[in-house]
C-alpha cells in the first residue's frame, strides 16, 4: 500500500488503484469487499461500454480489434515509476498484437482473447497538493490512435439522501439507480459536487462529460468520458473515438474534499 498524505488529506494507493480519500475520519473512496462493486477505481481505454453485440469487434483504421468491455487496461497490471510523499506515478506499456487474456471469459463473456493494433503507454499520475487529488492521465502512442477514455472511481455514500450538483441541475440516487447498467449521462459537464455528509467537488479538463452509475445505496460511481457509449449502437462504437494528437495527450481529475472545520 502506497501512502500519500499531507496536514489534512490520506491518500492510499494499491497497485495504482485509488482506495482511500481520508479526511479526518470521513472515507470518500468506496472500499472494497462493500456492497456494489469489487473495485474502487479503474480506467477504460481504449473503449468505454460494452462489445458483446457486435461480437467483442470494433472498427479501427488497421482492422477489427478485439475488445470486451471498457477495453484493455483492466487487463494489465501498472508499474509504479516514481513517487515521493505527496506523488505517485504509474504506467502500463502495451505492444501492438499483444494477445491479452480477458478476465470475464467464460463466465461473464465468450471473448477469450483480447488484441489492439496500435502501440500505447498510459501513466497514472497522483499528485497531492494542499487542498485535493489531481489524477492525471497521459495517453502516448502512434500519432492519429483512436480511443475512448474513461476514469471510473467508486465513492462511498454516508448520508441518506446523497446527490449530484451540476450547474443547475440536482440528480439523485434514483435517478440514477433508474438508469441502469447503461448509466446516467451528463453531457458537456466538467465539474460537479457530490453532496454528501461532506462535499465533494470534481473536475476535470480534457473529457468533457460524465456517466453515473449506481445499484447500491451506499456507493455512486462518477465517472469522467471521452464518449458517452450507449449514444451509438455497438457496431457503430468507432464513431465515438478520439484520435491521439502528436505524441501524447492529457486529462485531468480534480478531487476536491470538503475541508475541516477549524
Amino acid at each position: 500500500m502506497l501512502i500519500l498524505k499531507n496536514e489534512t488529506i490520506q491518500v492510499e494507493i494499491d497497485k495504482g488503484e485509488l482506495v482511500g480519500l481520508l479526511v479526518e475520519d470521513h472515507q470518500y473512496i468506496h472500499q472494497k469487499g462493500a456492497p456494489g462493486w469489487q473495485h474502487s477505481d479503474t480506467e477504460m481505454f481504449p473503449i468505454i461500454g460494452p462489445t458483446d453485440e457486435a461480437g467483442y469487434r470494433v472498427h479501427v483504421p488497421r482492422g477489427n480489434a478485439i475488445l470486451d468491455q471498457h477495453g484493455h487496461l483492466r487487463e494489465m497490471e501498472y508499474e509504479l515509476v516514481e513517487q515521493s510523499n505527496t506523488s505517485a506515478i504509474f504506467r502500463k506499456t502495451y505492444t501492438k498484437g499483444t494477445v491479452l487474456g480477458n478476465s470475464k471469459f467464460p463466465e461473464k463473456s465468450t471473448a477469450q482473447r483480447l488484441l489492439w493494433p496500435f502501440d500505447f503507454q498510459f501513466e497514472k499520475c497522483f499528485q497531492l497538493t494542499k487542498e485535493a487529488l489531481l489524477i492525471e492521465f497521459t495517453v502516448a502512442g502512434e500519432r492519429d490512435m483512436p480511443f475512448m477514455l474513461g476514469y471510473h472511481p467508486a465513492f462511498k455514500l454516508h448520508s441518506v439522501n446523497p446527490r449530484i450538483v451540476e450547474k443547475n441541475r440536482e440528480v439523485d440516487l434514483q435517478e440514477i439507480s433508474d438508469a441502469g447498467n447503461k448509466a446516467l449521462e451528463l453531457p458537456d459537464c466538467e465539474h460537479l459536487v457530490l453532496r454528501d455528509k461532506r462535499d465533494l467537488e470534481i473536475s476535470t479538463s480534457g473529457f468533457g462529460q460524465f456517466m453515473l452509475w449506481t445499484q447500491v445505496p451506499n456507493m455512486l460511481c462518477i465517472e469522467p468520458i471521452t464518449f458517452y457509449p450507449y449514444s451509438l449502437p455497438q457496431s457503430e462504437l468507432h464513431e465515438g473515438f478520439m484520435h491521439l494528437e502528436g505524441e501524447e495527450m492529457k486529462f485531468v481529475v480534480t478531487l476536491k474534499p470538503q475541508q475541516p472545520k477549524s
